[in-house]
């Protein structure tokens, strides 16, 4: 028996990717987890109770051989994305970091340990191309970018630790392409013909790429097409 467990369910990739998971059937049980929810099904990745109480609810069942954190902020009570150094603020970017970069490792430390000791597992976390730094070519954006590359490079320090753990551990960042959700709604009109992709569409692209993950993928960052992004 395994286990799947989805952070951020309530979001729209994080729901199109519950539903995706429960129509594969491939697992046994499929967790979903978001802050909206109540119950054993709340997690807010600011509050790092809730995260133990969520990764205790898990650990009564089946191991998870795949645990998926959709979760991310770019914008929120009239906060958004920063134009130029003058708009930064200090703490919307320590909010920024919180959900973006903390959060997402706080939920490897209490479930990384969750995972079994052998066999292919992975852990995967949603980042985004603006956070690699040798691409950034147009600027902005400050707490977005710094905060995705600082969750790169977590993963990658966590897939090096992981490793030692269970050596067929996979640890990635995947980059979803530019998907029609509220996060990235105020930003569409600048997306190319055809580079918009639906939440379910995104989700089934997303699980093609962890199905075709091999163990030296780990500490790695992937695009929605499989293709590998220099951080």
């Amino acid at each position: 028996m395994s286990s799947a467990v989805v952070i951020g369910a309530s979001g729209g990739i994080g729901a199109a990717f519950v539903r995706a998971l429960e129509e594969e059937g491939t697992f046994d049980t499929v967790h979903a987890f978001a802050r909206r929810f109540t119950g054993s099904g709340h997690l807010d990745l600011e509050d790092e109770a809730s995260i133990a109480a969520a990764a205790a609810h898990v650990a009564k069942g089946a191991a998870p051989t795949l645990i998926f954190v959709a979760t991310g902020l770019l914008h929120a009570d009239g906060h958004g994305p920063e134009k130029a150094i003058g708009d930064l603020d200090p703490a919307w970017l320590a909010r920024t970091f919180a959900v973006n970069a903390v959060g997402p490792a706080i939920v490897a430390k209490h479930f990384l340990p969750l995972m079994p000791r052998d066999g292919r597992c992975v852990f995967a976390v949603l980042s985004a191309r603006v956070g690699s730094i040798s691409d950034n070519r147009l600027g902005g954006w400050y707490g977005y970018r710094a905060a995705k590359a600082a969750l790169n490079m977590l993963v990658r320090t966590l897939a090096i630790e992981e490793k030692r753990r269970n050596g067929r551990s996979i640890v990635v960042a995947l980059h979803p392409g530019t998907v029609d959700t509220a996060l990235s709604k105020p930003f569409q009109g600048n997306v190319a013909p055809g580079q918009l992709f639906d939440a379910d569409r995104a989700a089934l692209q997303l699980l093609d790429v962890i199905d075709g993950l091999k163990v030296p993928d780990s500490g790695k960052l992937f695009a929605w097409d499989g293709a590998e992004l220099t951080p």
